[in-house]
């Protein structure tokens, strides 16, 4: 996978929107979801199936379904914007109180899972159907038709034995674990994936990837073959969307540009051109900057987070950056793009400056 295809640029002259990909889990995976919503209709959603704790983990031990939060929420973030699409998204959200053995299920997720019981365990038949119910702007798909588990390696946090590492497995054990993660598998290491999300990576004109989790949400997708080789094959421009911050009991003390190197470790040859982060975030801009161009990449640099220092991102702000991205707020296809940092029109004239005198 080398340079990527010209994008469309999303209804300019009637050319047809983007086809995009987002591969994630959980909040980070529905926040891109609700900046790239407002960009195309033609969006699939590849979600994580290796979720082990709270309603999901008691789902798939009890059942043998894919553990069902991070699609409902991917399914809740594409859901249509009429009245009683929005209500049927509230309800799937909507976790039953009480005390007895449904307590805190989200009502979702027992939908989704009844739905794949009536289809004989064809989990994408079911997805298929609530997108319909609730109009989805877009098609929600599992990263593979298998629950996985996650195997970690945790640095030691003993000082006297700082050498030592820890082999941690679950996603929620390798969240609470304390230490810093050396690295992550997947298990099994080479579950079936589904053709259509094969078929949706070959046909797609954006991949993206993050925010979220970085190890137990976005560098999975990395790890499954399939997913591996669909991706080397594909000619799409895959962009990578950075964390806010660091996340704790994954991420903790991670600086933007570690992210991107431990991601870049993860990629093989799976070629990436777009980097975009949060320019309120990023302290040492010239090493993001550095880090972005050791992969080959240009860098977006951009205000895409809420305000009020929630360390969410802004749908329609992370949108705006995603366009640019890709050229289409110009009206600009992918191949005209010349790699660049992209910053707001103050700070890319003091960077520019600080360039100039060889600060970067």
């Amino acid at each position: 996978m080398g340079a990527p295809a010209p994008v469309p640029a999303a209804g300019a002259n009637g050319a047809r929107p983007p086809r995009v990909v987002a591969f994630g889990g959980g909040h980070g995976l529905a926040a891109a979801l609700g900046a790239w919503r407002r960009i195309t209709p033609d969006l699939t959603a590849v979600v994580t199936v290796a979720d082990d704790g709270g309603s999901s983990g008691r789902i798939r031990r009890e059942m043998p379904v894919l553990p069902p939060g991070d699609l409902r929420m991917a399914l809740s973030a594409l859901a249509g914007d009429a009245t009683d699409t929005r209500q049927m998204a509230a309800l799937l959200q909507h976790r039953l109180g009480g005390s007895g053995v449904l307590a805190g299920h989200p009502v979702g997720n027992l939908v989704l899972t009844g739905l794949t019981e009536l289809h004989g365990g064809d989990c994408v038949r079911a997805l298929d159907d609530l997108c319909r119910l609730l109009g989805a702007r877009g098609r929600v798909l599992p990263m593979a038709d298998v629950p996985l588990d996650l195997v970690a390696t945790v640095e030691s946090t003993d000082p006297d034995d700082p050498a030592r590492t820890r082999r941690i497995r679950g996603q929620v054990a390798i969240a609470a674990t304390p230490g810093r993660v050396r690295d992550i598998l997947v298990s099994p290491d080479d579950p079936p994936v589904h053709p259509a999300v094969l078929d949706a990576i070959a046909a797609a004109d954006v991949v993206s990837l993050g925010p979220g989790s970085w190890y137990t949400s976005v560098l999975p997708h990395l790890l499954v073959p399939r997913l591996r080789a669909a991706l080397e094959a594909s000619s799409a421009r895959v962009v990578v969307v950075l964390n806010l911050e660091p996340q704790p009991g994954e991420t903790d003390g991670f600086s933007p540009e570690e992210h991107l190197t431990v991601l870049q470790s993860h990629l093989g040859g799976v070629a990436l051109h777009t980097v975009i982060a949060d320019a309120g975030s990023v302290v040492d801009r010239c090493g993001l900057l550095s880090a972005v161009r050791e992969c080959g990449a240009e860098l977006v640099l951009a205000p895409v987070a809420e305000d009020g220092g929630a360390p969410r991102h802004d749908p329609a702000r992370l949108a705006a950056a995603l366009q640019e991205a890709l050229g289409t707020a110009r009206g600009m296809t992918g191949a005209e793009r010349v790699p660049q940092r992209l910053v707001p029109d103050a700070q890319r004239r003091r960077d520019e400056g600080n360039t100039a005198h060889g600060a970067c």
